[in-house]
């Protein structure tokens, strides 16, 4: 599997998230906070699915698209506020690109695959894991991206 473009996505996230200076979410929405220690958690369950696929085994994926705010929270505490979050996201992330550039022929391992990313994207069906990847890379990052983005320019 070819990770050039979800590195870069990565890379450009990153760098959006170490520039800082966001403002409070809207109504309903997340702190940069909770986005980052989603995005960290989302990378650790997709690296455990990489891991199940690398070694044979069956495995379902589920998006954490509904997790408890609370569970951002205490993720951001216990890892100090977003400095510690960034650390930790750009682990998370360099962990799942090096996952993936092992996966060889293994990419087309068929997935059991949940995925909700609002309006843009809803998936329940097994899909090759690749497939799976490269949509996290083109549709969930991307999302998350532009949800940063919207935090620094309503401060």
């Amino acid at each position: 599997m070819e990770t050039v473009e979800l590195r870069r996505t990565y890379d450009v996230l990153l760098a959006e998230v170490e520039m800082g200076g966001f403002g409070p979410p809207g109504d309903g929405g997340l702190s940069a906070e909770q986005i980052v220690a989603h995005l960290a958690a989302n990378d650790e369950l997709m690296s455990e699915a990489t891991e199940a696929v690398l070694a044979g085994s069956t495995y379902a994926y589920y998006d954490l698209e509904d997790i408890h705010r609370p569970q951002l929270d205490a993720m951001a505490v216990q890892h100090g506020g977003l400095a510690g979050l960034i650390t930790l996201f750009r682990e998370t992330s360099r962990r799942l690109c090096a996952l993936a550039d092992q996966l060889g022929p293994a990419a087309q391992t068929l997935v059991e695959t949940h995925l909700r990313e609002g309006f843009d994207l809803t998936v329940d069906e097994a899909l090759p894991w690749g497939r799976t990847l490269d949509l996290h890379g083109r549709v969930h990052l991307p999302l998350h991206l532009s949800q940063l983005r919207a935090l620094r320019d309503h401060r």
